[in-house]
């Protein structure tokens, strides 16, 4: 009777010391895979640790009644808790740890389960300061996206390659997604013309109503299975631009205010001929014979010296116009194109200041989330005959009506006047 009594302690010893549960994730209740369970340092220890199995289950002997076991598993908060039999363990995802998605432009998903080429870009990182083009701050920072800038004048749209040229006519330009929505351009314009610096390029540009300081970041779908996503307008890869939101449990006021001085250029920082230089050359080509009347009188661009040919051509003693066919006019007149040094950069730059204001309201809670920005540049232009206001406006607001349902409003908005030389139609008034 006695013996059978210390069998019966020993089997309830053993009981007590055996440590078992499941571990799960707390939001879905999947089991997570691969979790450690230890014993606490300064325990008994009759099997150091375990690991969850494929259905989160794990079961070990500690080697001692009611023992201190730490659970942990990356990109989770760890617990410490006391070990005990049929254990149901919930780990909260850490929200220190960032998770890298894939943002599609329709849908987020986790970059273990995207099996395309992507590359994400953040925005903090491309934004260059003084420079109010979104398009420029993709210029080389993608691997394999080449951005090419054919013009300086703002909103100009760029040559991007995301995956080289895919059509011989057609439009190899990438496809742009904003908050999911598809930004069309206003005009297609052919490789050929994208870099005619023609008025088009300043209307076919898709994003140049976006301001940069409301962008997080840019994702690039670089090869064919963003097709699967937008069908064949996204065989040239795709561009989507996530847009900044509110943030829960934090409410903010920013204001950026960018201000860029611009100085005419000097002739001091170029290698350029000034006019006497430029007339030595003349003389020398006028002594070997490259500058005779007969072929310069009729020529469509014949220079300083079939200007001075055709005044000749043109003398009227009487009325005195024209110049006299003598020696001293035509050193006369070469002698004051020779002290002229005209400075271009005075008569066609100007000193400015361009600004550019942005100011965003951010907000949320656990119901609701809100951001709102204004922004303005003004560009008095650097060049004559040009000028940029540009106005963008932009709110996005998003309510958990359930935890099933959330109800999104985006709207955006934006307003530019814009003047460009050489994009203008040019009038002669063939009278004066």
């Amino acid at each position: 009777m006695l013996l059978a009594a210390v069998f019966l302690s020993i089997g309830i010893s053993l009981a007590q010391n055996r440590v078992s549960g499941t571990v799960v994730e707390a939001d879905s209740g999947e089991p997570i895979i691969g979790a450690t369970i230890s014993l606490k340092e300064g325990s008994k220890t009759g099997k150091a640790s375990a690991v969850t199995d494929i259905d989160g289950n794990f079961s070990f002997d500690s080697g001692k009644s009611s023992p201190t076991i730490i659970v942990s598993y990356v990109g989770y908060i760890s617990q410490t808790l006391k070990g005990t039999q049929n254990m149901m363990i919930k780990l909260q995802p850490d929200s220190k740890t960032i998770d890298e998605v894939v943002v599609t432009g329709i849908q987020k998903m986790d970059k273990r389960l995207f099996t395309g080429a992507t590359t994400k870009i953040d925005a903090e990182q491309t934004k260059l300061d003084g420079v109010a083009d979104v398009t420029r701050a993709l210029e080389g920072r993608a691997a394999g996206v080449s951005v090419q800038n054919v013009s300086s004048t703002f909103g100009t749209a760029p040559k991007i390659r995301v995956r080289g040229a895919t059509s011989i006519f057609g439009s190899s330009s990438p496809l742009w997604v904003v908050d999911g929505v598809i930004m069309e351009d206003a005009v297609n314009v052919s490789a050929d013309d994208l870099s005619s610096g023609d008025a088009v390029t300043l209307i076919s540009n898709a994003i140049a109503g976006l301001n940069a300081d409301d962008i997080e970041s840019f994702q690039v779908l670089k090869d064919g299975s963003a097709t699967s996503i937008y069908g064949a307008r996204a065989m040239a890869g795709v561009v989507v631009i996530t847009t900044k939101k509110g943030r829960t449990g934090s409410s903010s006021i920013n204001y950026t205010g960018e201000f860029t001085y611009r100085m005419k250029p000097s002739y001091a920082e170029y290698n350029i001929s000034n006019s006497q230089e430029q007339m030595g050359i003349y003389k020398e080509m006028e002594a070997k014979g490259w500058l005779e009347f007969s072929a310069l009188a009729n020529g469509s661009s014949s220079g300083l010296y079939g200007r001075m040919y055709n005044l000749m051509d043109q003398y009227n003693p009487e009325t005195g116009f024209g110049l006299p066919f003598t020696q001293a006019a035509m050193n006369k007149y070469l002698q004051e194109a020779e002290f002229r040094n005209t400075d271009w950069f005075d008569l066609l730059f100007n000193n400015n200041v361009m600004m550019n204001h942005s100011v965003s309201i951010s907000t949320g809670t656990e119901k609701a989330n809100m951001y709102a920005s204004l922004s303005a540049l003004v560009d008095p232009g650097w060049y004559k005959d040009s000028k940029v206001q540009r106005y963008t406006a932009n709110m996005n607001a998003s309510f958990n009506l359930s935890k099933q349902v959330t109800l999104t409003m985006r709207t955006t908005g934006s307003f530019r006047d814009q003047k460009a030389p050489g994009t203008l139609n040019q009038s002669v008034d063939v009278v004066s």
